[in-house]
């Protein structure tokens, strides 16, 4: 679909944009989400370059996963949309690109959302303690080569990225947990709908 996109230099380019794309059948576009090279466009006039966000649909059929992509200016109208999803239909919410790079990180890696959902949560109590009045985001970014965890942390200090890394006998456990007790608070927390995230907790009571 061909797509406008205003830039600052008043010019106003057409950029071709995807509405689905298939990961099984095109493996680029794993390569460019994940590399944070996903939809960058520069202006044909000044150059400069843009990262607009359009809904999408992605399929990885190879995973069993569908995802419907909403982009991260329209979190607050999928809130409050009533629409609700046909039974038997299994396709998971993301909101924000970088949100689906994550959640493509944790397919890929074999982990499950909700797990790694549980332990961001963790991860947010943690930094708030230091960093409460700072906008923190934590992304889960792959498994090292000791399989530990490793989360990106952004917000703790201005224009800068914290690391950290939990090792995988924590994923273990609140596995395990998750398992035993997939009605507990904090696991039913972390879904609105068909979208799982550690920002539904973040939620003002009338939007949940």
């Amino acid at each position: 679909m061909k797509r406008k996109i205003p830039c600052l230099c008043d010019n106003t380019f057409t950029a071709d944009i995807p509405e689905e794309i298939d990961l099984d059948r095109d493996g680029k576009y794993l390569d460019e989400i994940e590399n944070g090279g996903f939809m960058n466009f520069n202006c044909p006039s000044c150059g400069k370059l843009h990262k607009p966000e359009f809904p999408l649909a992605v399929a990885w059929p190879g995973k069993g996963l569908r995802l419907e992509v909403i982009p991260e200016q329209d979190r607050m109208g999928f809130y409050r949309r009533k629409k609700e999803k046909e039974k038997g239909d299994k396709t998971e919410v993301v909101i924000g690109y970088l949100e689906l790079a994550d959640r493509l990180a944790v397919i890929r890696d074999g982990l499950d959302p909700a797990v790694i959902e549980s332990l961001k949560y963790y991860l947010y109590l943690k930094a708030g303690e230091t960093s409460a009045e700072n906008e923190i985001t934590i992304w889960y970014h792959g498994k090292t080569a000791d399989a530990a965890l490793e989360f990106h942390i952004r917000g703790l200090k201005e224009n800068s990225m914290a690391l950290t890394r939990l090792p995988f006998s924590l994923y273990e456990k609140t596995a395990g947990d998750y398992a035993k007790h997939p009605r507990a608070e904090l696991f039913i927390s972390l879904r609105h709908k068909n979208y799982l995230s550690v920002q539904n907790m973040m939620l003002p009571g009338n939007l949940k």
